[in-house]
């Protein structure tokens, strides 16, 4: 398999790790507490330079405020990386 389709297969199990979070009411945020800096560490690891950098910072961030956890900052990523960037 290519390693832009593992990346992608990665990226939705961490999409839904977060939105997971989501489900469970007043724990839920808790868990973002811990999964915040892990998924920002993961993506900046997937992603090398800048675009790592700053997909590792908007998904720290993402990750912190409340009801955000539905966006699928990895999957999104991914998107930009293999898709619109790829065509510029």
């Amino acid at each position: 398999m290519e390693e832009r389709y593992k990346k992608l297969i990665l990226g939705i199990v961490f999409d839904a790790i977060g939105m997971i979070s989501f489900s469970i009411p007043f724990l839920g945020e808790f868990s973002d507490v811990v999964w915040a800096p892990v998924s920002s560490f993961l993506i900046a690891r997937m992603y090398k330079g800048s675009l790592g950098k700053v997909a590792g910072i908007v998904s720290f961030i993402e990750e912190l405020f409340p009801f955000t956890d539905v966006i699928p900052t990895f999957t999104l990523t991914w998107i930009y990386c293999y898709l619109i960037k790829k065509e510029s």
